[in-house]
């Protein structure tokens, strides 16, 4: 049942298992420092320890690198030489491999919403459908960043994975549809985050391929850096006698056999442990660690090192609602391109393109994956209006509305003491009815494009919308209460259509924010030479989509880590 229901999730979909040129440039990095975890050392010894190579603590690792002895454990594998990763053509394959190799690990929260946590170098930046772009300059000013450091950051981590992406004739259709609607002004291509239109920036390279924050490792000193992968931490280790309060000093790590290794700091005051192993895994590594709520830790009879409530909570998922809007004309293959930020607490943005599926690489049957959304489904007239057929590919697009923030909260508990297993989340998407309303002026927005004189040649001209509202509420997107009743077979008012069709964006955060969990230099509140540094800090999402700023984060702090710790030398 579940497979059904993941096979149909929708905007894994969405974004389009598309067919772009495959790139002849899909060679790893040559990373001395990299290898697997298996055959390492018993006991090792470093300046940082840093837990989880993703999409913060790839350009973290290489920052430190330059001036100290780093170890970065990753629980996954190389992102390299692995076609369903780093080929746009094979874009939700990964996501949609459920083995346990696979780059990707699902969950399922308790909302009845599907999901996927990364399992592999480069973390989310690996999995997911490459839009880049920038936080807002008033985001930066509430984190207190430096604006110049951040700006700084942002240029490093550009240099090596942002890209402008074609713009083909139906995002541009989209693009002025927005602005025909008023979301303006045109702000052209950019990556910065400003009220208006604008067609944003990619990691995909215009030859289809993709680069991920494991490439930021580019930047590393070889000599300074170690990465180890399949090296799964199941817990830090702390020093308390003798001391007013924990001191973190190592970690347990397990390679693929099952095998224990310890890695310790080395002797001095600066060397820290830093945790940037994603919104699920560092609460749940916390926890796992004796750091958390104290009921829920000795539930599962884990010994309390300290008791911090706050580990857990303030989880928050984005909710995101796509329209499925089909096109009389062939459509572009595009990924998210062009995003309308519409000032009224809601992000537009769209994918399109015809023959979505499969092409996932070796083994792969994505395309048996999707239901109505495979190459197999189609739209073909008939008397009324046109309908779902399986003669041919389908043409048409997606477009799709996140609602910014969010306000509406979760948790996160511990499920097992297995680092492996995933923990129990909620994320109660639109909780808040501030939320709702949000998401329904989003759908109003994307009515309004659809209508819209631009984007007129890319609907059928009798096709309403609310015809296409209920053609995409037909399909399950995920493990939410069917619609059922006399009204079932009606359209969805605007409020329904955002419930039931509800699914995520990727862009989940929170667990160790800011002020809770740790201080505003992600230090762990009460504990000595520990660290938070990833999305789980972040208690509102930044910009529209948040890789871009992630991968700042990373460089950002390991430059101003390295600053404090040669100015006290």
């Amino acid at each position: 049942m579940m497979d059904r229901f993941w096979s149909l999730r929708l905007f894994v979909a969405i974004f389009l298992f598309i067919h772009s040129p495959i790139c002849s440039c899909d060679k790893a990095p040559n990373y001395s420092f990299m290898r697997d975890a298996t055959g390492t050392p018993t006991t090792s010894y470093y300046d940082y320890i840093i837990i989880g190579g993703g999409t913060a603590g790839c350009p973290l690792a290489a920052t430190l690198s330059q001036n100290a002895s780093v170890l970065l454990l990753e629980r996954g594998g190389a992102p390299y030489n692995n076609p369903n990763i780093t080929r746009l053509s094979a874009f939700g394959a990964a996501l949609s491999d459920l083995s346990e190799d696979s780059p990707s690990q699902r969950f399922v929260s308790e909302d009845g919403v599907i999901n996927a946590r990364a399992r592999v170098l480069g973390g989310g930046s690996a999995l997911n459908a490459g839009f880049y772009t920038r936080a807002g300059t008033k985001y930066v000013r509430n984190m207190g960043w430096d604006g110049a450091l951040v700006n700084e950051s942002y240029s490093w981590v550009e240099a090596k994975v942002a890209f402008q992406p074609p713009m083909g004739p139906w995002q541009t259709a989209v693009k002025d549809g927005l602005l025909e609607v008023g979301i303006v002004p045109n702000n052209g291509f950019t990556y910065d985050h400003i009220n208006g239109t604008k067609f944003g920036g990619t990691i995909f390279d215009r030859n289809g391929y993709r680069h991920t924050a494991a490439d930021l490792l580019e930047y590393a000193d070889p000599k300074g850096i170690t990465v180890l992968l399949h090296a799964t931490v199941h817990r830090i280790l702390f020093r308390t006698q003798g001391t007013t309060k924990p001191i973190a000093n190592g970690v347990v790590y397990r390679d693929r056999t099952g095998q224990a290794h310890r890695a310790y700091l080395k002797e001095g005051s600066f060397n820290e442990i830093i945790v940037s192993a994603g919104t699920l895994g560092s609460p749940q590594l916390l926890m796992l660690s004796g750091i958390g709520p104290s009921a829920q830790l000795q539930a599962q009879n884990i010994t309390v090192v300290m008791d911090q409530p706050y580990v857990g909570q303030g989880m928050y998922d984005n909710p995101m609602n796509a329209v499925f809007v089909p096109s009389p004309i062939p459509v572009e293959v595009s990924l998210i391109e062009v995003v309308g930020i519409t000032g009224e607490g809601t992000y537009v943005e769209a994918a399109g393109g015809e023959n979505f599926g499969g092409g996932g690489g070796s083994g792969s049957s994505t395309r048996d994956y999707y239901a109505m959304f495979s190459p197999k489904a189609t739209l073909v007239e008939s008397k009324s209006m046109p309908k779902l057929s399986s003669a041919q590919p389908f043409q048409g697009g997606f477009i799709l509305e996140k609602v910014m923030g969010p306000l509406s909260t979760g948790h996160l508990e511990l499920r097992t003491r297995n680092p492996n297993d995933n923990p129990v989340v909620t994320f109660n998407y639109f909780q808040h009815p501030d939320d709702l309303k949000r998401c329904v002026r989003g759908i109003q927005t994307i009515e309004r494009v659809v209508q819209s004189k631009a984007f007129a040649r890319y609907k059928y001209w009798d096709m309403s919308f609310e015809h296409m509202l209920n053609l995409t509420a037909s399909t399950p997107v995920n493990l939410r209460p069917r619609r059922s009743g006399p009204g079932a077979s009606l359209p969805p008012s605007a409020e329904e259509f955002c419930q039931h069709t509800v699914t995520t964006i990727w862009h989940y955060h929170g667990g160790c924010v800011v002020g809770r969990v740790v201080d505003g230099d992600y230090k762990v509140i009460g504990i000595d030479r520990l660290r938070v540094i990833d999305m789980s800090t972040v208690g509102y999402c930044p910009g529209t989509n948040p890789q871009a700023t992630v991968m700042m984060l990373g460089r950002y702090m390991g430059v101003k880590i390295l600053r404090e710790r040669l100015s006290k030398k």
